[in-house]
Formats: C-alpha cells, structure tokens, sequence
C-alpha cells in the first residue's frame, strides 16, 4: 500500500503569498497551488489523503464609525464577497475538507497613515472618520490546524504532513507530528520563517522548479 499524506493549507498565507496585498490569491490561483504541491518529487508515489483549508468564514453584521455615525456594512465589502466565492469554489475541489474558524470585531483602530505628514507641513492632526478602521481578529484556524496534525498523527491516516504556512506558532504541533513518527514537509513560498520551523521539519519547499 502507497504512503498517504495530507495538504494543511493556512488561507491567510496563501491569500498574500500567492497573490497581492491588493489583489489576493483567488480560487484558480489556489487550486494550481494544490496541484503544484501534488507533482512534488518529495511525493512521488504518495496517494493524497486529503487537502484541508483552514480560514475565516466574512464577517457578516455591521456597526457604526464613532466619529461620524455612519454605517460600515462588513458583510457588503469587497474582501468579503471575494472570500465567499473563494470558499465556494475550494469547497467544489476533490478531496477538499473545509475548516473554519471565526472573525469578531474589537472595537476602532486608526490607519496608520493618518500619521504620515508631508514633508515639511507642520500643525496639528485633525481625526476624521475616514482614519478610522475596525479592528478585526480572528479566532479557532490556528487550533484547528493544529488538531488536524495531531489527529492525522495519532490515527495514521497518513504518514506525511504537507504544511503550507510561516506561523510559527505552529512549531509544537511540528515537533509532535515528528515525535509521533510522521514526516513533515514545510511550505513556505519564500516567506521568512523561524529557524525553529525548519529545524523541526523534514523538507522546506521555499520555491517550486521553474519547470
């Protein structure tokens, strides 16, 4: 019987290292990623177990700019309908489970340029409403990306974990899958990353072959 392994892919990673701060990664850009990863030499051989797509469902609901009392519909923005459809459209892949985890609101921010000054202007910041910016957190993808390696882990439905990511908050769930036996092959797409995260992997794929 061939080895099997998994695909973790961490979508707030892929979203800006596959795409642009303006223009993020978009489904097609994530299926020929996954399909990238599959032709990998390191797993020749190996049967995909499955890919699991860890993100944030949009923030849906609204709440009101304390400066000037106007209405910021989260659900309607841009970021979340393209979300939406990315969503819909990885779910359709074969072999694809979804993980999501959750957004919230924490209160008002302001933009950081409204503390960029022209060279040489002088006199007091006025705030206005359109410096302002929600604060937006997310909470549950890291936990459950880190769930997902010590339960493919322990169950052996798999003998290697693809993980595509730069946090290294995830060092913990590396080192167990390692200790537990499996192996572990790190994706970073040239992101900089902890030296702790290549120490406790068994292959770091910085770039794939130009052919």
């Amino acid at each position: 019987m061939s080895l099997c392994f998994a695909l973790l892919l961490d979508a707030g990673f892929l979203r800006y290292q596959l795409g642009k701060k303006d223009e993020p990664a978009d489904a097609q850009d994530i299926e020929e990623f996954v399909a990238k990863v599959v032709a990998l030499k390191e797993l020749s051989g190996m049967r995909l177990h499955r890919t699991y797509f860890y993100d944030s469902k949009p923030l849906d609901g609204s709440d009101v700019n304390p400066l000037d009392g106007s209405i910021v519909d989260f659900g309607a923005s841009e970021t979340a309908s393209h979300n939406r459809s990315l969503h819909a459209h990885v779910a359709k892949l074969p072999y694809v489970s979804m993980r999501f985890g959750e957004l919230y609101q924490e209160g008002w921010g302001i933009k950081k340029n409204f503390f960029t000054r022209s060279k040489g202007k002088a006199g007091p910041l006025q705030l206005e409403a359109k410096h302002l910016k929600p604060i937006i957190r997310q909470k549950g993808v890291d936990m459950r990306i880190g769930l997902d390696i010590a339960s493919l882990t322990l169950k052996k439905h798999v003998q290697v974990i693809v993980l595509a990511t730069a946090d290294s908050d995830f060092i913990p769930a590396m080192k167990f899958a390692r200790r537990e036996g499996a192996q572990l092959i790190l994706v970073t797409l040239g992101k900089g990353v902890r030296d702790g995260m290549r120490e406790h992997a068994d292959v770091v794929i910085d770039a794939f072959d130009s052919a």
